[in-house]
């Protein structure tokens, strides 16, 4: 009854959505937990109801300033007023008053990177923590390795807390990613809560073109005869910035989205896209995570993305809402090539390895030494993580080793765009799911006929498109 009147009085809801009040119930015990819930399915409540049954305060870890904000603001919309977020777009004095006050707040958002910073950490060590909450947690298997180490080093913080219950919650992960959340969270015996992540109303088409101006013609044409919202996911920031000028250039509602822009312009995009003010984002796939827009109809990716699960992290953006919605892949045999060098791009090599090796025993700062062999700043990241724990020669083990990982994985990628075996079904499979049922609208290899097309045809727009974000802001602004 307790739970069911929390659920009421402070969300507004009569009953729980699947999943939910058993993961619920294990925070309560202070078990901890791996919860894998497909995207809508709420996964937010799972943390939020149980805060208010226990004392002290949530601290969510969280991969991106989006994601932070935009959770957020849906507590403050809740009416809730102790909440935070601690990252790196605050100023130096907006990050001192809030580390001043942290005691005061019952739900506490925060980057991994954050926790490496003495300060915080020591703060975050000073107050009662009720439940550590990971969020994504995929990105530990998917980003921690290379992009973000700091994500591997969450289990160290978290031994400076006494070990409190962990609930790390995603909507993909397969059994190896399973295994990495475990073991870099140093999660003894967690529960499994796995909810199928098949969703009946999406669409999956994957087309084959022969050059990019297939691709781009494709785009005009499809945005033409169609209606969004919808997200374009490009392979470059460079390709987002083009590709919406083209588009834009043909009357339509379009703008981009990378990590190259402002994170204020980043922020103004986003808010358009939310509110309606724009129809189509072009983005690379720093777009998305965070982004709670329900009624996004179609995805379209114009590249091979580099793993199943960043495929299905993405498409899994459309339709969150139940309606039918589809999803949309074009690709040409370049593209394979590309996203091969994409994934390589970072990595040092054996060479490089040995040479920031040299300069470290010389004395040279991480930083020097990076500018000298001549790494990106995830290269010198990777190697700062790895140094630290490895010799120079493991360290070259540990990167050809995730190099042949990369390799394998885009190879499974390869197959789902190649192969012509039902999509819905290879892509369950991959996550160790069998498809039980194909919906009426499965996919474009079970229905040859089916163009993702649904009931998307183009209507007359109630709201004026904005051929610019300039001119938006005038106009709101007077």
């Amino acid at each position: 009854m307790r739970l069911q009147r929390t659920l009421k009085e402070r969300f507004g809801f009569d009953s729980f959505r699947l999943g939910q009040e058993a993961v619920i119930r294990d925070v309560l015990g202070k078990q901890s937990q791996i919860a894998i819930l497909p995207t809508g399915s709420g996964k937010s409540l799972c943390f939020q109801l149980p805060a208010y049954l226990m004392e002290g305060t949530v601290l969510i870890i969280s991969p991106l300033v989006a994601l932070m904000e935009d959770q957020v603001a849906t507590l403050k919309q809740q009416g809730e007023k102790r909440v935070v977020a601690l990252n790196s777009s605050y100023s130096y004095h907006e990050r001192e008053r809030i580390l001043s006050t942290l005691h005061h707040y019952k739900f506490i958002f925060i980057s991994p990177e954050m926790l490496t910073v003495s300060k915080v950490a020591h703060k975050i060590q000073q107050i009662k923590i009720a439940f550590v909450v990971v969020d994504e947690a995929h990105c530990i298997s998917q980003w921690g390795f290379d992009f973000r180490p700091d994500y591997l080093r969450i289990s160290e913080f978290l031994k400076t807390l006494h070990n409190p219950s962990i609930l790390a919650l995603t909507a993909t992960a397969n059994q190896k990613v399973i295994e990495d959340i475990t073991r870099y969270l140093n999660l003894h015996d967690p529960t499994l809560h796995i909810y199928s992540l098949d969703r009946p109303n999406l669409s999956y088409v994957i087309n084959k073109m022969e050059s990019e101006d297939d691709k781009t013609n494709w785009l005009i044409n499809r945005l033409e005869k169609s209606t969004g919202p919808g997200i374009i996911y490009v392979a470059s920031r460079k390709r987002a910035d083009e590709l919406a000028q083209v588009l834009k250039s043909k009357g339509e509602s379009v703008t981009s989205y990378h990590a190259g822009m402002e994170h204020e312009d980043r922020a103004f995009v986003q808010a358009q896209f939310l509110n309606g003010d724009v129809e189509w984002i072009c983005s690379t796939n720093a777009f998305g995570m965070g982004i709670h827009k329900d009624d996004v109809r179609q995805v379209i990716h114009e590249h091979i993305p580099a793993t199943i699960a960043n495929y299905v992290q993405e498409v899994g953006r459309a339709g969150r809402d139940g309606k039918l919605s589809a999803t949309t892949l074009i690709y040409t045999e370049e593209d394979i090539r590309k996203t091969q060098f994409i994934i390589h791009e970072d990595s040092p090599k054996e060479e490089e390895i040995r040479y920031f090796g040299r300069l470290r025993t010389e004395g040279k700062s991480i930083l020097e030494a990076a500018q000298l062999v001549g790494l990106s700043e995830t290269g010198m990241r990777m190697l700062h993580y790895y140094f630290e724990r490895f010799s120079i020669d493991e360290t070259i083990d540990q990167i050809k080793k995730q190099s042949a990982e990369k390799e394998a994985a885009l190879k499974q990628m390869i197959g789902l765009v190649e192969e012509k075996n039902c999509i819905r079904e290879r892509i369950l499979y991959f996550f160790g799911e069998n498809l039980e049922v194909n919906p009426e609208i499965c996919c474009g290899n079970c229905q040859p006929n089916h163009t993702g097309m649904l009931n998307l045809a183009k209507r007359e727009q109630s709201n004026r498109k904005w051929s610019d974000w300039s001119e938006r802001l005038t106009q709101l602004l007077g």
